[in-house]
């Protein structure tokens, strides 16, 4: 890991990353579980997003100034709504939430401990501004089905040891089109909880 550089980048000052990022997305996300048919302008504006806030964050992986992966977060005040709606649903105050959107990280920079430091940073971030409650969500597949990948593990038992939790009924939707199909379907994302240790 020595050659690789972890860098926070806020808000807009990630514009000169912004279409490395995007490709990089699509490339990680065509693999199991979301098994993502990418779209590079829905990539950059969903990126733009992330950029346009002002309490943002882009934790980058840099290897000789390329990106080799980049985990991102900013208020869930300033998220999608299908982020959103479910906590306003369920009366719980999004102001207090700060989201980690995706981490993704190139196959062959795994297992050198970057994953851990994409969280350490953004929790750090949260922490600093006062956030009360990290979370994320991850896409729900069935345990049978027939595109998981011999020999799969999920993240999950990653996101238990940070102390994340799956928060029971608290779950939302996106809309995207698999790999080998023609239409968008609905994908069933659930969220994970993690409160700010004191």
């Amino acid at each position: 890991m020595s050659s690789v550089e972890i860098r926070p980048v806020s808000g807009i000052a990630v514009e000169p990353w912004l279409d490395e990022l995007a490709g990089l997305r699509i490339r990680i996300f065509r693999d199991y579980p979301y098994l993502y048919d990418g779209d590079e302008s829905y990539e950059r504006r969903y990126l733009d997003r992330y950029a346009r806030s002002d309490r943002s964050l882009f934790v980058l992986a840099l290897e000789y100034n390329q990106v080799v992966g980049v985990a991102s977060a900013l208020p869930l005040e300033d998220a999608d709504q299908e982020l959103l709606a479910p906590f306003q649903q369920r009366g719980l105050a999004p102001e207090r939430v700060y989201y980690f959107g995706e981490s993704v990280l190139l196959p062959e920079y795994r297992g050198q401990g970057i994953g851990h430091r994409f969280f350490d940073l953004r929790e750090l971030y949260a922490s600093d501004f006062g956030f009360s409650t990290t979370a994320f969500c991850s896409v729900v597949r069935p345990v049978d089905d027939p595109r998981r990948p011999d020999g799969y593990t999920g993240l999950e038992p990653f996101w238990r040891s940070r102390g994340y939790r799956p928060a029971t009924g608290l779950t939302t939707g996106f809309f995207w089109r698999d790999r080998g199909e023609q239409e968008e379907t609905r994908k069933a994302m659930q969220f994970w909880l993690r409160d700010a240790v004191e």
